[in-house]
């Protein structure tokens, strides 16, 4: 998945966590949601801190963008490679270019069991209805992968024409899952950080009174409909966007842990100094803000443009 700039949008009612409903309305729980538990299950490990580094390399918290959208280019052009080597040694029978074929399928399917981990860490994070969206993806992938597999036992086995049917049934159906993936993107923005397009003064302003901001509580601000999460800390008060870059969750809503704020959705977590991501699913770290307290009021600003580049 890839990070396109988009307008901020607020989220919508369909992708935020559910209410627990009352055992007279609950209904039978859907597909995806019970396989997306048992994903979350094996990938938090009960809350394991081994398991959780883990989590934090298939997200892509370290790249500061999804793995999986950088991993998705190893299958996809591997596989198309191969196709075009199928092609030119169809026509020419040379035995370079079957190889070729051959190890370009070997580097796809390898390729394509890394975006395979890191889909899943991030899937187990998706809400309705992406989630869904989510699913098929998935399968889609795995269905491909399947076919390229089998493809590349045939060639083993000297029975090149089937090897050579099956990668590109495979070859057709990544094309349909990549699509689905577009979708998630550009359609339901998973992947997007989503303080995208939010605008923050390049001078100091006034966003709250003195008097409302307590102190070790996670408050919500708002300058131009941008909302502002301000925590105040003895003698300093921290400001960072309060709409969480991953999905969009109410940080002020949050658990604070140290100097630091939980996402009460997905549980990202992120450092109040700086907005950088201390744990995913999060990848994008939160625009951080300068605040100040003077004659009675909270303001803040954007930081400086020199600030930002030291930083």
């Amino acid at each position: 998945m890839t990070n396109p700039q988009s307008p901020f949008v607020q989220p919508q009612p369909g992708e935020q966590p559910q209410p627990t409903q009352s055992p007279q309305t609950r209904q039978a729980k859907p597909i995806d949601e019970k396989l997306q538990k048992l994903v979350d299950k094996a990938f938090y490990a009960n809350g394991s801190p081994t398991a959780q580094s883990l989590r934090n390399f298939l997200n892509g918290t370290w790249l500061g963008d999804p793995l999986h959208a950088a991993i998705t280019d190893v299958p996809l052009g591997s596989w198309t490679a191969a196709m075009i080597f199928d092609l030119l040694d169809a026509i020419r029978h040379r035995r370079d270019l079957s190889t070729a074929a051959d190890a370009s399928i070997t580097v796809g399917l390898v390729g394509a069991l890394a975006a395979a981990l890191a889909g899943l860490a991030d899937w187990s994070d998706v809400d309705p209805p992406a989630r869904r969206v989510g699913m098929f993806h998935g399968l889609l992938n795995l269905s491909a992968t399947t076919l390229f597999a089998t493809s590349l036992i045939s060639r083993g086995n000297n029975r090149r024409n089937r090897g050579r049917l099956l990668s590109a049934l495979g070859f057709s159906v990544t094309l349909a899952a990549a699509r689905l993936g577009g979708q998630l993107v550009y359609q339901h923005r998973v992947g997007v950080d989503r303080t995208s397009g939010q605008t923050f003064p390049e001078d100091f302003v006034e966003v709250m009174a003195e008097s409302a901001l307590e102190t070790n509580k996670a408050t919500r601000a708002e300058y131009n409909g941008a909302p502002i999460l301000l925590v105040r800390r003895a003698d300093r008060v921290f400001a960072i966007a309060e709409t969480c870059s991953h999905f969009g969750g109410p940080l002020s809503e949050g658990s604070l842990v140290g100097d630091s704020i939980v996402c009460p959705w997905h549980s990202s977590r992120f450092d109040l100094a700086d907005g950088h991501v201390i744990n995913g699913p999060a990848v994008h770290p939160q625009p951080c803000l300068e605040a100040r307290i003077r004659d009675g009021k909270v303001e803040v600003r954007k930081p400086p443009v020199a600030a930002s580049i030291l930083d």
